[in-house]
């Protein structure tokens, strides 16, 4: 089994001192893989509006050409991350920004083509789902000793969770504004993202491995195997919040865009890409205002995150009604703040349950059911001739608050076998 340890550049020498000649830190370098690829993950999202005008794709179409990227990000997760913890980061991280580039070209060249849109986003779920699974537990390494030993307890989750949110944001608003005020409208936008991945792929190859290669004598499949995701505080208090990381996001701007584009007419895709602006600067004020984590192993943060999306929900319900653009720029707003918290939370509660051994494991199959989230605009589009979207969003929001009471029935303290350090 793959173990922690302290190792210098191939040549000799001290993790620091390796550091001291490389231009960048290590945990910033594999940062920006991840800013990079969320980047590419999201792009597509504020362009929906104009597949669905310009390219004549209908709702449900384009709905779920948003979840197609689930289809790669669960297996690259749930097989990537399990890997990295046998046979180190770097290896399962090397093919991330090649399949991110692959996809954003399939997209630029499928604006007319649904097919090829399904297999860009696969692509890019697959580059995706690498980077969260094993570049956060990369990032996670290299924010503690020996390789950053003055970063603070919750450095790598807050990192990570921020390096993808600021890909997430930027993807989307840039993407947004090209195709809204450029030429090449469905074009130039992924041009951006392959330059840009390009170019943060060579920081990222400088980074130190942190895990000494070799499955020992484990055999593989045991590796694919993760236990801590059997753990009662991980059934009890991560299941539950996981898939409203990225409900709550997609709620908030694939949602509420495609319902009140035409409050906007002529300013669609603008609109889609300043409701993207609006929910993803909240979910990095959010994540930057939670702080270090507690000492305690309390769940409030959790039950706060909780809590937040249920106003959200609440609020999208009440903009639906109403057909108010700026009640679903405040919906948006508390619903990019639930984001930022869970997310942030939710790494960290993983870091506690996991031991060393099967943090990107685990960290995968939180992934994966967090990304369950993207389904929900395809969930509501199928379930409109029965239900109206402010019903259904009032729904979510008791949903939620059923989730703020299994929460909170958690024991307080994890078991003694469990990790107990977050980073």
């Amino acid at each position: 089994m793959a173990t922690l340890v302290a190792r210098g550049p191939r040549r000799g020498g001290t993790p620091e001192s390796g550091h001291r000649r490389r231009s960048l830190p290590g945990w910033l370098a594999v940062c920006g893989m991840l800013f990079a690829v969320a980047w590419g993950g999201n792009e597509f999202t504020p362009l929906l509006v104009m597949y669905r005008l310009e390219s004549g794709m209908s709702a449900q179409v384009v709905n779920l050409l948003l979840g197609a990227y689930v289809l790669g990000i669960v297996p690259a997760l749930l097989v990537g991350g399990p890997l990295s913890d046998r046979y180190g980061r770097r290896p399962l991280m090397f093919p991330a920004p090649f399949l991110c580039v692959a996809g954003s070209v399939l997209l630029a060249l499928g604006s007319e083509t649904a097919a090829l849109l399904f297999a860009g986003r696969v692509l890019s779920g697959l580059a995706l789902g690498l980077v969260m699974a094993v570049g956060t537990s990369w990032v996670k390494e290299l924010s503690q000793a020996p390789f950053d030993p003055k970063a603070s307890a919750g450095a790598g989750a807050s990192r990570a969770s921020l390096a993808l949110t600021l890909g997430f944001l930027l993807g989307a608003v840039v993407a947004a504004s090209l195709a809204q005020f450029a030429p090449m409208a469905a074009i130039l936008p992924y041009t951006v993202n392959v330059v840009i991945t390009l170019l943060l792929a060579v920081a990222m190859f400088g980074a130190p491995e942190t895990l000494e290669r070799g499955g020992g004598a484990r055999r593989l499949v045991d590796d694919l195997k993760v236990p801590s995701a059997l753990h009662r505080r991980f059934l009890q208090v991560v299941v539950p919040m996981a898939p409203w990381v990225f409900g709550a996001s997609a709620s908030a701007y694939a949602v509420l865009p495609n319902l009140l584009a035409g409050r906007v007419p002529g300013q669609e895709i603008g609109f889609s890409g300043l409701m993207c602006l609006i929910a993803l600067a909240c979910g990095v004020v959010a994540q930057r205002l939670i702080g270090r984590p507690a000492v305690t192993d309390s769940v409030r943060p959790v039950i706060v995150a909780l809590a937040v999306t249920a106003v959200g929900m609440a609020l999208a319900a009440w903009a639906t009604a109403t057909s108010s653009v700026p009640a679903a720029m405040v919906a948006a707003a508390v619903l990019g703040a639930g984001y930022g918290t869970l997310l942030v939370t939710g790494l960290r509660e993983v870091q506690r349950v996991a031991g060393p051994d099967g943090l990107a494991g685990l960290t995968a199959v939180f992934y994966s059911i967090s990304y369950l989230g993207f389904f929900v605009p395809a969930v509501l589009e199928a379930l409109t001739p029965w239900f109206d979207h402010q019903v259904m969003f009032g729904a979510g929001a008791l949903l939620a608050l059923v989730c703020v009471v299994v929460v909170a029935l958690c024991p307080k303290t994890l078991s003694k076998g469990s990790a107990r350090r977050s980073g």
